[in-house]
């Protein structure tokens, strides 16, 4: 059978897709109003136009499927607080570019988006397609201001965000809080390493990440296990089931094809006792 995960990970993730803001104008709708707060007018920017706003950190948006971007600034007398929606082709890119974003200096903040980042002077969420970012300008904390931005923002675009579904199916136990990503490519090295799932975990003193290739189609995962191997020239026949990938780079690699997706372990200081049956459990909810 080649569905990728349970039938209720899958309406999961279509109800994720359903999100209500798409357009510039949409978003611009949903921005809550703030007492003594007035908000200007929307700028949109596109893929071919967003250096202008960000720069260097553009590529990394479009490696990440952006759309457009809409910025609206919040004033109050001299004091200002910039909005930036980056919509993006799918909920999966918008929260992969949000964890790429993630700092372990600012908190997390619990009730916002799928998972949402934010202190006196910065605000980070994703919810449904939308990656959110603000940034305060102000002589006092601007904290609550930001959150109530953001709380009426994620309500509008999307009343259940959640992680993308796919991660669901890596387990909970020994997991590393906020290590969930998306990577859309080169993952470890591989430009051929595509829509990579993963998660960091910690057990007996090591540090893994697990992860999960979604190739689409079974043909779609066995191209890319093939280029694998062909990279490690492994004359091993791939197939459904396990199969250690021996990367030169990155250190034996236990892994799993199952239909339209590779499980694997990664770990960065060698082999983790039991890989071989960690990623068989997680291929095994693979239905």
């Amino acid at each position: 059978m080649n569905a990728r995960f349970p039938l209720i990970a899958l309406l999961g993730m279509l109800a994720l897709r359903m999100s209500v803001a798409q357009s510039p104008e949409q978003l611009r709708s949903l921005l809550p109003s703030l007492e003594g707060w007035t908000t200007g007018r929307a700028e949109v920017f596109n893929p071919d136009n967003l250096y202008d706003r960000i720069n260097g950190a553009a590529p990394l948006f479009l490696a990440y499927n952006f759309r457009e971007m809409t910025a609206v600034d919040y004033r109050k007398g001299d004091d200002y607080i910039t909005v930036q929606a980056y919509r993006h082709a799918a909920p999966e890119d918008a929260f992969g570019m949000y964890a790429s974003e993630r700092s372990p200096e600012i908190p997390f903040i619990d009730g916002t988006g799928g998972e949402a980042q934010g202190d006196a002077e910065n605000f980070f969420f994703f919810a449904g397609s939308i990656y959110v970012k603000m940034a305060a300008h102000c002589d006092t904390d601007a904290s609550e201001a930001m959150k109530r931005i953001a709380q009426g923002l994620a309500s509008g675009i999307d009343p259940r965000p959640s992680y993308p579904p796919m991660l669901s199916l890596l387990p909970t136990e020994g997991r590393i809080a906020h290590s969930e990503v998306f990577i859309s490519s080169s993952f470890i090295g591989h430009d051929f390493l595509k829509s990579v799932y993963a998660a960091s975990y910690q057990s007996g003193g090591s540090t893994y990440q697990l992860f999960i290739i979604d190739g689409k189609t079974a043909e779609g995962a066995l191209g890319i296990l093939k280029q694998y191997l062909a990279f490690t020239k492994q004359t091993d026949s791939p197939g459904e089931g396990a199969i250690t990938i021996r990367d030169r780079y990155n250190g034996d690699i236990p892994a799993f094809l199952k239909g339209s997706c590779i499980v694997g372990l990664f770990s960065e200081s060698g082999g983790i006792a039991g890989g071989e049956a960690i990623v068989a459990a997680v291929a095994g909810r693979l239905k």
